[in-house]
């Protein structure tokens, strides 16, 4: 096996014709696009796309596959509301929704195999022909589903296709590939470790025991896992949204965040801010406009497709990023000389690190004599923290990546066993939504814990 793979990698590598690697390269330049400029596509083109699209492979040639088109502008607001969120549902000009016979499986999903290889076949169509397009398993309910698009029993929804023209002022980038590197091995199964995620042992993964609202195998406890995974998960991740101005925000922050943020104070012209693995950047557009334009601002992170993504959706907030960097922080190390910060913000990230306690020494580190530090964790000791435990930690781990709420007294005690504490509150009385300010004994027990250090 060895040798043959050896003479696989010592055969003359062929330049594809010229004409071809010019399609190469148009097919790869396809991009994700959620946001559409609302116009029509003439329905005989939408027709002769998914006629390109039926060309594509299918299972034992049965070709159980079914494509709705949507194009009403009043069922693509009801698509749109069923999704739950995806506002592009209702200006694309037209979604596919992308269905199947149930049966022809032979377990090991062949059907879907062939819906989804049609689906591709589509998107390039599309591209080819200067539309814009996104593939959404995300679709919503299925019962409402069903009873828009009139689906029988008999059949199944797996996705719906997104196709329409771009705005202008869309983004133009595209989500981060994985290093060929990476994805494949010659012979037998090889990987980086960093790509390899940690899971609960065991000695078989069934697959029907695997559900996005129940996996009983998902590690959500981060101290399993290496900062290198967790940047990993995160920095792809993350790309399952689009940079978009005022259009993705945590559900999880709802006014929480303001809350927060009251604990800043007072941020002098020209202070040095550092904040801490955002993830997207909901929270640091919000901290820009609360700290001013003199701030100098830095965003740390594990991977740089957080930073590439955060510094997309800055801008096209509106911000000025004359003052703010984009820095790496490899292995949970900061990229700053001691004493040089005079304020670190750690927006509910504290849960997803591997030492938290050893990080804030590192937050220690690098803050000025008199500097100061704020900090929010989701709290085990919440009714959040019995949602989670009951619920949640059920479930696959988000896109945010691994986490478990931390005891609020806990992270109070880490806190002041390195900076003296100034302030601290409880947010949430309940376990999602509210963001009620708890004080006193009471704010060990909200949802989130937040708390203001100085660096004495």
């Amino acid at each position: 096996m060895t040798n043959l793979r050896q003479d696989a990698r010592a055969a003359k590598p062929q330049a594809p014709a010229a004409e071809v690697r010019d399609l190469l390269d148009k097919l790869a330049m396809r991009a994700s696009c959620r946001d559409f400029d609302s116009s029509m596509i003439a329905p005989e083109t939408l027709e002769d796309i998914v006629r390109d699209g039926v060309e594509a492979p299918s299972s034992c040639n049965q070709q159980n596959w079914h494509f709705i088109i949507v194009a009403d502008p009043v069922r693509k607001e009801r698509a749109r509301d069923i999704s739950g969120g995806n506002h592009h549902f209702a200006e694309c000009s037209a979604l596919i929704y992308l269905c199947f016979q149930k049966g022809w499986t032979h377990g090991n999903f062949s059907i879907v195999q062939s819906v989804a290889g049609a689906c591709y076949h589509m998107m390039l169509s599309a591209h080819l022909r200067g539309f814009q397009c996104i593939w959404n398993a995300g679709i919503g309910d299925q019962a409402a589903l069903r009873e828009m698009i009139g689906l029988p029993q008999t059949f199944d929804v797996i996705g719906a296709l997104a196709i329409g023209r771009a705005k202008s002022t869309a983004p133009k980038m595209k989500a981060p590939r994985r290093p060929v590197s990476e994805i494949f091995s010659w012979e037998r199964f090889e990987r980086p470790a960093a790509s390899l995620y940690p899971v609960k042992q065991a000695d078989t993964y069934p697959f029907w025991e695997i559900r996005n609202d129940s996996n009983p195998f998902a590690q959500w406890n981060p101290t399993e896992w290496s900062w290198d995974q967790i940047g990993d998960f995160r920095g792809y991740s993350v790309w399952a949204k689009s940079p978009l101005a005022g259009v993705y925000v945590s559900r999880r922050q709802g006014d929480a965040l303001e809350a927060e943020h009251g604990l800043l104070g007072e941020v002098k012209p020209g202070a040095r801010v550092v904040e801490i693995m955002p993830w997207g950047g909901t929270t640091t557009t919000v901290l820009l406009d609360r700290l001013g334009p003199d701030v100098r601002l830095s965003v740390a992170e594990l991977s740089p497709n957080n930073l590439s993504f955060i510094e997309e959706r800055l801008r096209r907030e509106g911000n000025n990023l004359a003052h703010v960097t984009f820095d790496l922080m490899p292995n949970g190390k900061l990229a700053y000389a001691d004493g040089s910060i005079d304020l670190v913000v750690l927006p509910q990230v504290l849960e997803h690190m591997p030492d938290p306690a050893a990080f804030l020494d590192e937050a220690a580190r690098v803050l000025a004599p008199g500097g100061t530090i704020i900090a929010s964790t989701r709290n085990i000791s919440s009714a959040y923290g019995a949602l989670w435990l009951e619920t949640e930690s059920k479930a696959q781990i988000p896109n945010q990546g691994p986490f478990t709420p931390l005891a609020a007294r806990d992270v109070a005690a880490w806190i002041a066993a390195r900076f003296e504490i100034v302030e601290e509150c409880g947010i949430g009385a309940e376990a999602t939504g509210d963001a009620t300010l708890l004080t006193g004994d009471a704010c060990h027990q909200g949802r989130l814990y937040a708390v203001r250090g100085r660096r004495v």
